[in-house]
Order: structure tokens, then sequence, then C-alpha cells
């Protein structure tokens, strides 16, 4: 962006990069692409996206809340199928076999609903926030990694790690993943 004044035009200062920015992109592209590329998440992200390709805003809201209802009781049906799934039990191997550097993973599908995750989130409908809005519809080579926050529990600096995923046939966006990155455990 530049500014005219006067007949001058004045260029504004490049925006500096967070640094945990390179560093996690850097893990997005050569670890966490290729591993969240796999048949079981781009099979589960492509049936979600069959069975819920007629959905209008009135049901993905109803999901939502069915979803938010069942983390209050602790679980549910609904819950635990999506916690109990092929593509979930993979993405859990996927976070424990980071050996403490992954906190989190989850996948979304076109609508920017969970398809899988290692762990419960609060809510079912991410298609509302930056990590599926800034990574589905922005292309398949987007990156979208979030700023640093502090875990009250363990004390923990954390950022989240967004990224379209394609279909491998067709080179197609067709669905979003999230990594939540202890960041007291990457290089910086």
């Amino acid at each position: 962006m530049a500014l005219a004044l006067a007949g001058f035009v004045l260029a504004t200062p490049a925006v500096a990069e967070e640094p945990h920015v390179a560093p996690i992109k850097e893990l997005v592209t050569s670890k966490l692409k290729p591993a969240l590329n796999d048949p079981k998440i781009i099979a589960a992200i492509k049936a979600q996206n069959e069975a819920n390709q007629n959905l209008g805003q009135s049901d993905v809201d109803a999901l939502d809340t069915e979803w938010r209802s069942e983390v209050e009781a602790g679980g549910g049906e609904m819950m635990d199928k999506s916690l109990n799934s092929p593509a979930s039990g993979y993405l859990k191997t996927v976070r424990d076999g980071a050996g403490g550097l992954i906190t989190e993973v989850f996948v979304m599908d076109a609508h920017g609903l969970n398809v899988a995750q290692s762990d419960p989130t609060s809510d079912y409908w991410q298609g509302d926030e930056a990590k599926w809005q800034k990574t589905y519809g922005s292309g398949a080579d987007t990156v979208f990694v979030d700023e640093i926050e502090q875990d009250e529990s363990t004390q923990m600096l954390q950022s989240q790690a967004s990224f379209t995923i394609v279909d491998p046939d067709t080179g197609k966006p067709i669905g979003a993943a999230t990594v939540g990155i202890n960041l007291d455990m990457l290089d910086l």
C-alpha cells in the first residue's frame, strides 16, 4: 500500500513477520502437509463433503449447537463417533508421534465443519473463524499462522498453523487443517 501526498508517493513500510511464523510455515511444508495428505484423511474429508453437500447455514448451526452441548456434557454420540473414527485415530498418532511439538490436530470439510480431530474441539463449526476463512477459500498453498498464545493451565506458548487440504487427484481444495504447535519446542 502506498500513500500519495502532494504528488509524492510514500511507500508504507513492510510489516515484519513475527519470529514464529517462518519456522512454523517450514514445519507445515516439510512435515504437516505430507502427513495430512494421508489417504484416510483425504477419504474422510471427501466422504463428509459428499454427505454434507446440501447443508444450509441452519443445518450447520444445529450441528454446532449439538456438538457444543455434548462438550458441556462431557461427551455424547456425535463426539464419540467423530473422536473414534479411523481419521481421528490417525490424527492422534500424528500428534503423539511429534513428541510434544504438536498439541492438537483437526481437519475440516468444505463447510468448515470438523471431520476428524486428535482432541475434542470446543465447537464443531470452524467456518466462522480465521483458521478456515484464511485457508480453504484462499488456494491450495495457503498457510495461516495465528498469533502466539499462552495456555493458562500449562503455561506453554503455542500457535496454530492452518492450511488448505487438496484432493491429490485434482489439486482442488477439499478442506483445511489446523495444528497446534508448542512453541517451547520449536527453534525460534
